[in-house]
């Protein structure tokens, strides 16, 4: 993929945003466990960040998504985690579907101020008894006249606590799991739904909550697209959130393998740098390889998704190959910088925890497997 200088000069935002806006307030919000969503967002929205590839009707700037694709490689090397997450979520993950298949009406009342800033959205597919078998949610939302009437809940809900809207998928009838679920965009002041904070192990930054469904009323219109459809649709938002994943996973794994570069060869042991060592300059080395072998293989899929091809097989491989590499970039360089690297607000220790959730989140590793394997057509056939 041939990056051009509008991409360069989106590029160039991103990271100096990052360095104004995110990187000086990373360790505070670290340690509240949440950040100012709606102030930053607003700030973001205001250099229309949040819309680059959404239609200039609704306020987007009206690009393809590798433009998305650059901003979440740049928003990967800010020393937040959690927090290039949570916009990701806005940008990449709660909005695809509306902005495609939703009526203009609800376009204008939930993405028009998704993409100015004004208002936070978060995606409602998770539960808690299971959140990669998206066929098996038990969530309802039954028909009552003009409104859908919602029971259930919702687990592991980036931007939860502050959203104020979701993107919810629930079974809109007794049909087939693949046939039976909707899309509907929920407002989140709407009696009946209440939230809970949730601890994590990493992405302290980005608010997590599970959310509860009671009664919840909602107009019918706030369907995204054919009743029944969101399973579909569900999928293909999908396939954008694995893609933005990977690319955002490059520029976290970059900076690490530079931090430790530096680390290293400051770090003295025995006499001589640590970066002095074969075994650590070779093994440092290697890890850059695999992150280019990454870049490589996201590129080509967000190439193919630019052309309008099917690229569930090749996202659901950069799905795979940077949740791996994500653990294993990180353990290895975690290791060159000893008792350091062991402490918990070190950048590194917070990457080594940060990173493990992108082998669960948006699909685990073994689901990303399922599929690739179900599309090289060497499942057992039965």
């Amino acid at each position: 993929m041939r990056l051009t200088e509008e991409h360069r000069q989106l590029a160039d935002t991103v990271a100096r945003f990052v360095e104004k806006e995110i990187d000086p307030f990373a360790a505070e919000w670290e340690a509240a466990e949440t950040f100012p969503a709606h102030a930053l967002f607003k700030k973001l929205g205001d250099l229309g960040l949040l819309g680059i590839k959404y239609p200039g009707q609704f306020g987007g700037l009206g690009l393809d998504f590798s433009y998305s694709l650059v901003m979440a490689e740049r928003l990967g090397a800010c020393a937040s985690t959690g927090v290039a997450m949570a916009i990701g979520v806005q940008t990449d993950m709660c909005t695809p579907a509306l902005a495609r298949f939703g009526s203009d009406a609800l376009r204008a009342e939930f993405l028009a101020p998704a993409i100015a800033g004004e208002r936070v959205g978060c995606i409602g597919v998770t539960e808690a008894g299971g959140g990669s078998d998206v066929a098996a949610l038990r969530t309802t939302a039954r028909r009552d006249g003009d409104d859908y009437v919602i029971d259930g809940s919702k687990m592991w809900i980036t931007n939860g606590m502050q959203a104020d809207w979701c993107c919810l998928l629930a079974n809109t009838s007794e049909g087939a799991p693949h046939r039976n679920k909707t899309l509907i965009i929920v407002p989140m002041d709407a009696p009946g739904v209440s939230r809970q904070k949730l601890r994590k192990l990493g992405m302290n930054a980005s608010d997590t909550a599970q959310i509860f469904f009671d009664g919840v009323r909602v107009p019918r219109r706030h369907a995204i697209g054919d009743e029944g459809n969101g399973f579909t649709l569900q999928m293909l938002q999908f396939q954008e959130e694995r893609l933005w994943g990977a690319a955002n996973s490059i520029g976290l794994l970059d900076n690490l393998i530079d931090l430790t570069i530096a680390y290293t060869r400051e770090r003295k042991a025995f006499g001589r740098p640590i970066l002095d060592n074969q075994s650590v300059h070779f093994r440092l080395a290697e890890l850059r390889t695999e992150v280019e072998s990454l870049r490589a293989l996201t590129y080509r899929a967000v190439e193919a998704y630019v052309a309008g091809q099917d690229v569930t097989r090749l996202a659901s491989m950069a799905k795979l190959k940077s949740g791996r590499l994500c653990r294993e970039v990180a353990d290895g360089c975690l290791q060159y910088w000893g008792g350091m690297g062991f402490a918990w607000d070190n950048p590194v220790a917070r990457a080594y925890r940060d990173g493990r959730l992108v082998s669960i989140g948006g699909g685990a590793d073994e689901v990303m497997l399922g599929i690739i394997a179900k599309l090289e057509g060497t499942l057992p056939r039965h």
